[in-house]
């Protein structure tokens, strides 16, 4: 069995054939799903689906790039719902920022504040984070080193930044999804080995970051095979093996998730 612990069937591309996606994720293997929260107007979406599926789990969270619909007393709304197994996806994201210093100064301070106040809901509520790092590993670093508390997290799409590593020590795994399988891979693919087998989960972040060879197209569940499939032939060891430990350590940090 595997789990894919990322992926946004709230999307909309997924509106006109969310069944066949399930069951060509389930012919591949794919046996549960969590949604990530990122923009609250989704969220009411992702709880449907989870209700309609018994394999279909959410998180209540914002997207650092929606920093500024982050309604704290929203999120508290599902925050309880039995299928709500994390918060997020939540973090930082450089990547896009205003052109003046005192834009790029307001939104990075929005963006911490907003990130603080999800770890301190996660730790309130006792569940893990689902963190968003991009183009800002010096400050997100330093922000979970202070704030994240003992039920950790996981780092969805793995930005490859060896310095993220020390958070293995604060209970946070690695998300590795079909970045791994671009030629242009070569900071994760280098990382990738240093990352210890009990600290892996799999992921696809659909319906983006499709692996190879159908990028450019849209991503969904079942292709999750490809990604171990690549993480095998980088580490040597079996997709198999690489199947059951990734579920294992879903199940380990997801403890919600039945």
């Amino acid at each position: 069995m595997i789990i894919d612990t990322h992926c946004h069937l709230d999307d909309k591309r997924y509106n006109n054939d969310i069944e066949e996606v399930l069951q060509r994720a389930k012919e591949n293997r794919v046996e549960k799903f969590i949604i990530p929260g990122a923009d609250p107007k989704t969220l009411k979406r992702a709880i449907e689906l989870s209700e309609i599926y018994n394999n279909i789990y959410f998180a209540v969270g914002v997207h650092p790039y929606d920093a500024t619909n982050y309604d704290r007393e929203y999120l508290e709304q599902y925050i309880t719902h039995p299928k709500c197994v994390a918060v997020g996806e939540c973090g930082l994201d450089y990547y896009r920022l205003p052109e003046t210093i005192e834009e790029i100064e307001e939104e990075k301070r929005l963006q911490k504040e907003v990130f603080i106040d999800q770890i301190e809901l996660a730790k309130q509520y006792e569940l893990p984070l689902i963190v968003h790092i991009r183009d800002s590993s010096a400050d997100s670093l330093e922000i979970l080193g202070k704030y994240a508390g003992d039920k950790g997290g996981v780092l969805h799409c793995y930005n490859a930044d060896e310095a993220l590593l020390k958070l293995i020590s604060k209970n946070f795994y690695y998300g590795i999804g079909g970045v791994l399988t671009f030629k242009n891979a070569r900071k994760l693919i280098n990382v990738y080995p240093k990352i210890p087998l009990d600290r892996l989960l799999v992921e696809t972040d659909a319906p983006y970051l499709t692996p190879h060879p159908h990028r450019g197209k849209r991503n969904e569940p079942s292709y999750t095979k490809l990604v171990i499939s690549k993480m095998s032939e980088l580490s040597n060891i079996e997709q198999r093996v690489l199947e059951e430990k990734t579920t294992q350590n879903a199940f380990n940090l997801f403890n919600k998730m039945v």
